[in-house]
């Protein structure tokens, strides 16, 4: 097949790294682009068979899609995939007012001239299951509705106050919507006709119904989906099926390193457990005041995180910086008192980790908050990602290679509020796959 595989829009970024983890690691050579790229940059991945724009959707409001959503699709389409996927996160946090799918829906059937957009995302690799179009996710070896999810239905921006997917997305548009349930999904050959289609995945073998239907059926009439990961979960099956991708490759671990630098503006719990477990395992720690970060004084404010940073990295210690230790210390009601407060702050945040990148000789950083790695990516000067090594043991957080300018062959982890174990941090320093 002459044509890319897939090409998609992440509407953060480590959404877009487990869209290239999920790819990459079945075998097919993904690139993912910080933005739109020219044709000198293109060119670089020619040989590339699925490729990536990251985006910042998933904080944004619908007059921001509407302004730049249909010039990125517009870009996908003209990367002439099989499929164009608009990604989002697999927990489906979204609202009318900010990271509206929604609305992100409706511009890309007006881009791709779809009828139907299929809905793909239970995604069992990273504990995501949707049931009779419910969804269910896992915290701490536990599966729970998406509204009596501990950290989920409580987000400080999105919390998930419904679980049935469908209920939720009429909330955010006025397309019409059907289900393929578990029940109906193996049999399926028509579904029932919508505006939107969300396909039912809860295992292994749902899953690649799932896939071989979008690729063998619905591709045919829709060449634009959406949907979490779950989306290049389900499609690898069909594609090894017929004989597009050979068997997995072997990625190496890449070994230890002496230092790495953490920032994290993420308030989960489950980044709160990563932080302590760092600090209890020879990371020195940085507390940073978010409402400074994000403030007319704020180039004051990262000149001293940065000078805190490097005395630690100085001390031949890795260092992690982070603005909350856990919900209790989630500052968001004084950011969200000043607009484009959370945007700054990630961009603060990015600026403190390519200082100390660049100053302290690093090789290897991480990026913590799936909101804070969209803006602070921006910072640091990268034009592209590919991957450096998937973690399975935490899938949806792999190891990246980053490309183009000052950052260039810096190994960058981008790591969502809701991913990874304990160990987390300390795993990423020691190169363990």
């Amino acid at each position: 097949m002459s044509r890319p595989l897939i090409s998609y829009y992440g509407d953060d970024f480590t959404g877009s790294t487990d869209v290239m983890e999920a790819l990459a690691s079945n075998g097919v050579d993904t690139v993912l682009f910080l933005k739109v790229p020219d044709n000198d940059l293109l060119s670089r991945f020619s040989g590339a068979r699925a490729f990536g724009l990251a985006g910042t959707s998933r904080s944004e409001t619908p007059a921001w899609m509407d302004a730049h959503l249909s010039e990125a699709f517009a870009w996908l389409k003209m990367v002439d995939a099989e499929l164009c996927h608009y990604k989002v996160c697999s927990t489906f946090d979204s609202a009318p007012h900010v990271g509206n799918i929604g609305r992100a829906i409706e511009i890309g059937r007006a881009v791709f001239g779809e009828e139907t957009v299929p809905l793909i995302v239970g995604a069992p690799q990273i504990r995501r299951y949707t049931a009779f179009g419910e969804l269910f996710a896992a915290y701490q070896g536990r599966n729970y509705r998406i509204d009596r999810h501990p950290v989920m239905s409580r987000h400080p921006v999105t919390p998930m106050d419904e679980a049935n997917l469908l209920l939720h997305l009429a909330r955010q548009t006025k397309l019409s919507s059907a289900l393929v349930d578990i029940v109906s999904l193996p049999g399926a050959d028509r579904p029932e006709k919508a505006d939107v289609l969300l396909l039912d995945v809860v295992d292994e073998a749902t899953q690649a119904a799932a896939g071989a239907l979008l690729w063998s059926k619905l591709r045919r009439e829709s060449r634009f989906v959406c949907g979490s990961s779950g989306v290049e979960y389900a499609l690898i099956p069909a594609w090894r099926n017929e004989r597009l991708i050979g068997n997995k490759p072997v990625f190496a671990a890449v070994g230890p390193v002496d230092r790495i630098a953490v920032v994290s503006g993420s308030v989960s719990p489950t980044t709160e457990r990563q932080i302590r477990h760092a600090l209890a395992n020879g990371f020195g720690g940085v507390t940073l005041d978010p409402v400074a970060l994000s403030g007319d004084g704020r180039a004051a404010a990262i000149a001293t995180a940065v000078g805190a940073g490097l005395s630690v990295l100085e001390s031949g210690r890795s260092v992690v910086l982070y603005t909350a230790m856990g919900p209790s210390a989630d500052r968001g009601v004084e950011l969200d008192s000043s607009t484009g407060a959370r945007h700054r702050l990630g961009k603060a945040l990015g600026r403190i980790q390519s200082e100390l990148v660049a100053r302290a000789g690093l090789s290897r950083a991480v990026v913590a908050g799936g909101d804070t790695s969209s803006h602070a990516l921006g910072e640091m000067g990268i034009f592209a990602l590919t991957l450096k090594m998937p973690l399975p043991q935490t899938p949806g957080s792999p190891l990246c290679v980053a490309h183009g300018g000052p950052a260039e062959g810096l190994q960058i982890a981008l790591k969502g509020g809701q991913v990874g174990g304990d160990n987390y941090f300390s795993m990423i320093r020691a190169g363990e796959a």
